[in-house]
């Protein structure tokens, strides 16, 4: 099997809901998305490669600088989520309340690095590469360059 890899470093912030430590506070890191994709078949297209790597980077990397870069994300679940947009929907509009708001991320998942890297390659993965002729199998979320998270696809 060969595969393709390419790794996307931006920064973002979160909160870890009920977390027994210091991830409970709001924080931010800067991260390393490592996206590995595997062709739908087993050959290599006419150039020899699996896919282009530009197809990562338009698919993949620019999908976390849209959604995820110098934003904060919050599990939609988490109480600090209802209040955060409580304030903002009381706060007359303005330019700064605004960008605020947009900056407000709620994911439908406590946002761990498991949980960010297995959302990443169950939901937006197929999502963004329908068409490409890859699939992606694995994405590692490094949180510090000590702490990291693998969700893969195992073959078979």
């Amino acid at each position: 099997m060969i595969t393709a890899e390419r790794y996307h470093d931006f920064s973002c912030g979160h909160r870890v809901h009920a977390h027994e430590g210091k991830c409970r506070g709001m924080h931010g890191h800067n991260y390393r998305i490592t996206f590995v994709v595997q062709g739908d078949t087993a050959e290599l297209d006419a150039l020899g490669r699996v896919v282009d790597f530009s197809v990562i980077k338009d698919r993949l990397c620019n999908w976390l600088e849209e959604h995820w870069d110098h934003r904060f994300l919050l599990w939609e679940r988490d109480p600090f989520a209802a209040t955060m947009a409580m304030l903002f929907a009381a706060e007359p509009a303005t330019d700064d309340m605004s960008h605020l708001a947009h900056s407000l991320i709620q994911v439908p998942f406590n946002p761990t690095a498991e949980n960010m890297a297995a959302y990443l390659l169950d939901v937006i993965g197929p999502a963004q590469l329908a068409n490409t002729g890859v699939k992606l199998i694995r994405v590692r979320v490094e949180e510090t360059r000590k702490c990291s998270a693998i969700a893969e696809h195992l073959p078979g």
